[in-house]
């Protein structure tokens, strides 16, 4: 079996075969129905990364085939971008305030744009004073029709470092991203320095050079060769790596005309046919391999329960009666053994806060003395009377964001290194425990045990999201009084480091209880997913043993009469399941 469309075919075969074994299989249909929706809505979050005026937006509007987003004459506020399929043209704002309402609009084109300059770009909105969180807009462009989703992010390197900061720790929540670069100059320190650690936290990257058309064809061979030079020997790429020249501004121009020759010439042809190329034979196969062997142990739970039923129905009574008696003490042997996991969790989430808090008073530490640091750089730069506090406070003003924003992302990381260790053994206890269930209930009714073949049971999928931190900066105002200016430069110096002391650990305090909470509501969310998670799918398989059994039991009470005609049904269910397994695993 080898494409998309036979695979859903199948999942809504077994959907209706679902549906005809009545009310016991519905939630079954249902869980069905969910893989079929993610088969054909399966998303591919791609990152487009770029400095200022290297023609993100004319890029992007390109892809799009409308020119929606807007383009500025000064770096756009840093505001993330999330552009997905919808049948009709919106735009959607989120505010760090969660109280605040979002904002919203459909209409056309221009209407669209128009609502979207007001919120990410800086002549509109300086220095993101309306608080927006992030912005994501819906269109019906025929790239994102197969679950693309393009993430236009901040500028790389821009005049704020706490944005280069917060999209690389954005950037593993992407499956790749697209790094733009042009001819003046091609690639910049900045970037290069950004590169190396983007790649760290990212599996694949596309490089772009733009703007090609203001070059001569020797000017943009000597360019790629320079570039593609730099990619290899400072930031530690593969000679193979392919960089895609285009002109976007020439292709955005040959896409509004509906001018194929236009679109082919200007490079954009190549660079959207390897990303469509990419999502079919690396994302799209991913995901096709994952349902693939989801659907197949959906179908094996199926059959089992089936076949526990057949089983139930055609031994004596007093005999199933007898080993439904051995199964449900083992039943209860494993909800004693669920509670033991729940208490050795409960004890590792504790000491999960515990390594949180180690790691939040050693920050608190570690800026206070950075930040002791920046203020004694601001000083050196200023001779004897020269010092003011207001130098000193915009100096740490300045450097707060970036360091936090920084820190936020090493403290995420060791936490989720942390956790990933703690919790792998508890996925391995999980899944011992629930398959301990079905081995028993095989081996009792003598029936075919299948072990599952798909993902771990537990592994979680998340929609990219950007998380923006409110870093505190800013300082209580203190007038320091006429005298104060009077006193000899040493002692107006020793007061002013007093009061900057006294406010720095005022900010530091603030904003490591800002990490701090933030990363402690993860882990509890995290750690409770993973409880109910486990409690959900061992009730799953409690309901596809011992619930089949219970059923049969009842059923050969309340009508002995049809068993044969229901046995027969059940049968012939199960051959139908058994062709979609063939054919799937084909």
């Amino acid at each position: 079996m080898s494409h998309t469309n036979e695979l859903s075919r199948l999942i809504f075969k077994a959907v209706e075969l679902s549906n005809s074994l009545g009310n016991d299989f519905e939630e079954l249909a249902s869980r069905f129905e969910d893989l079929h929706e993610r088969l054909i809505h399966g998303q591919f979050h791609l990152a487009v990364l770029g400095q200022f005026k290297r023609g993100k937006s004319t890029l992007l509007n390109a892809l799009l085939g409308e020119e929606i987003l807007p383009a500025s004459v000064v770096p756009l506020t840093a505001i993330p971008t999330f552009i997905r399929y919808g049948k009709c043209m919106e735009a959607r704002v989120d505010f760090q305030d969660g109280d605040k309402p979002e904002g919203k609009i459909t209409g056309n084109v221009e209407e669209v744009k128009s609502f979207l300059a007001k919120f990410v770009t800086e002549e509109e909105n300086p220095k993101n004073r309306f608080g927006v969180s992030h912005v994501e807009v819906k269109l019906p462009a025929p790239i994102l029709s197969s679950g693309m989703v393009l993430i236009d992010t901040p500028g790389v390197g821009s005049t704020f470092q706490h944005n280069t900061e917060a999209t690389l720790n954005f950037l593993p929540q992407c499956d790749a991203a697209l790094f733009l670069v042009s001819a003046d100059p091609p690639i910049t320190e900045v970037e290069v320095e950004f590169l190396r650690e983007a790649r760290k936290k990212i599996p694949r990257f596309f490089f772009v050079l733009n703007k090609v058309d203001y070059l001569e064809m020797e000017e943009r061979r000597v360019v790629e060769r320079f570039l593609k030079e730099m990619l290899i020997e400072r930031v530690g790429v593969g000679r193979n790596t392919e960089i895609i020249s285009l002109s976007a501004r020439e292709g955005l121009r040959a896409k509004l005309s509906g001018d194929s020759i236009g679109w082919k010439k200007s490079g954009m042809a190549d660079l959207e046919e390897g990303l469509l190329r990419f999502m079919a034979d690396e994302k799209s196969k991913a995901l096709f391999e994952a349902l693939s062997r989801k659907t197949l142990d959906m179908i094996a739970d199926i059959r089992m329960r089936l076949e526990l039923r057949i089983r139930s129905l055609e031994m004596p009574l007093e005999d199933l009666e007898e080993r439904l008696d051995i199964f449900e003490r083992k039943v209860d042997e494993i909800r004693r053994e669920r509670e033991r996991v729940s208490d050795l969790l409960e004890g590792d989430k504790r000491r999960m806060f515990n390594f949180l808090e180690e790691l939040s008073n050693k920050l608190r530490e570690d800026a206070g003395e950075y930040l002791q640091t920046v203020i004694k750089e601001a000083m050196a730069l200023r001779d004897g009377d020269g010092v003011k506090e207001e130098d000193l406070q915009e100096a740490v003003a300045k450097a707060i964001p970036g360091y936090f924003e920084h820190q936020s992302g090493v403290t995420t990381e060791s936490i989720s290194a942390r956790m990933s260790d703690v919790l792998r053994s508890y996925q391995d206890m999980a899944d011992q425990l629930i398959e301990s269930v079905r081995k028993t209930a095989a081996d009792l009714f003598e029936i075919s045990y299948r072990a599952p073949k798909g993902d771990k049971a537990f592994k979680m999928v998340k929609r990219p999201y950007w998380v923006t931190h409110k870093w505190s900066s800013g300082f209580t105002p203190i007038p320091s009084g006429a005298i104060e200016k009077l006193l000899p430069p040493k002692i107006r110096h020793q007061r002013i480091l007093k009061r900057m002391d006294e406010q720095i650990e005022t900010l530091v305090r603030n904003n490591v209880e800002n990490l701090r909470w933030t990363i402690y509501q993860s882990v509890n969310e995290t750690f409770r997913s993973f409880g109910n998670r486990l409690d959900e799918k061992l009730s799953d398989t409690l309901g596809a043993t011992h619930g089949a059994i219970k059923v049969a039991v009842e059923e050969r009470k309340r009508r002995s009469d049809t068993i044969a005609s229901e046995v027969l049904r059940l049968r012939r269910v199960i051959e139908e399941f058994a062709k979609l397994e063939q054919l799937i695993e084909v």
